[in-house]
Formats: C-alpha cells, structure tokens, sequence
C-alpha cells in the first residue's frame, strides 16, 4: 500500500488549490509511483534536473528522498561532481553544502 501524498495541499491548499492537488494526485501518486522506473533512478534523475536549474530550495528534500530510496553518500558525491561539469561549479559546490546537511560530513 503506498503512502498518499498531502505536501501539496498541507502547504498549498488554501491558495492553490488545483496546483496541489496535481502536486499530490498526479505528480506523487502517478508519476513517482509509476514502477517503469526504480525509485532509485527517479531520484537520481530528479536531483540531477533540480541541480541543473538550480532550483536548491528543493534540492534538501529530493536529496533525503534520494537517500531515503537507496542512493548512497558515495553515489551522491560522484553524481554531483559529474553533474558539476555539466551544471556549474558553483552550483556542484552549492550542492555538496546540501549534501553535507542530508548525509551529514
């Protein structure tokens, strides 16, 4: 039985009503609970794309949500220092002070 996703409307619901509910209805419990893919994968993919657009304000949670679906401290730091290359040193070193608050130091 998969846990059913309230962040949207626990945080939105009163002003955004519609775009909660395709936070929580389509996005959580289609999407991420599409078995397609592992949920290993959707994460790395998913930090991967927060990364690149920079988006860090997102970026504790998704990396939790990663570790939380098996992606190790080890496969994380090779993941951003490839996505580094690609994204931004600044942002590499943005996302490794994230990494130093999910994973701890």
């Amino acid at each position: 039985m998969t846990k059913k996703v309230t962040a949207g409307r626990d945080n939105l619901g009163n002003l955004a009503p519609d775009f909660a509910g395709y936070n929580d209805d389509i996005l959580f419990g289609e999407v991420w609970a599409d078995e397609t893919l592992p949920q290993k994968t959707r994460s790395i993919a998913t930090v991967s794309a927060i990364m690149a657009m920079g988006a860090f304000e997102q970026l504790p949670a998704h990396m939790k949500k990663a570790k939380e679906n098996g992606v190790s401290q080890k496969e994380m730091v090779a993941l951003l220092t490839q996505l580094a290359f690609y994204t931004g040193w600044p942002k590499g070193w943005s996302a490794f002070n994230i990494l130093k608050q999910v994973y701890g130091e």
